[in-house]
């Protein structure tokens, strides 16, 4: 996964794979799904990220499954 940030246009551009994109689909105004020719999630883009989605602060956690 990458997650990269444009300061500029207040963009951010998560992706999750490296596959070319099929198709974009507008989830809001502001959030796009990049799709592969399987349906399968490539990228989501968010715009107006500082305001939308509090960009300023992240913080990134992998969490292991819990035994049962």
């Amino acid at each position: 996964m990458k997650i990269n940030y444009f300061e500029d246009t207040d963009t951010a551009l998560i992706e999750f794979t490296s596959q070319p994109v099929a198709e974009t689909r507008e989830i809001s105004e502001n959030v796009y799904l990049d799709l592969d020719a399987q349906g399968n999630l490539v990228a989501m883009t968010i715009e107006h990220a500082g305001e939308k989605a509090n960009i300023q602060s992240f913080a990134f956690e992998r969490l292991s499954k819990a035994s049962a």
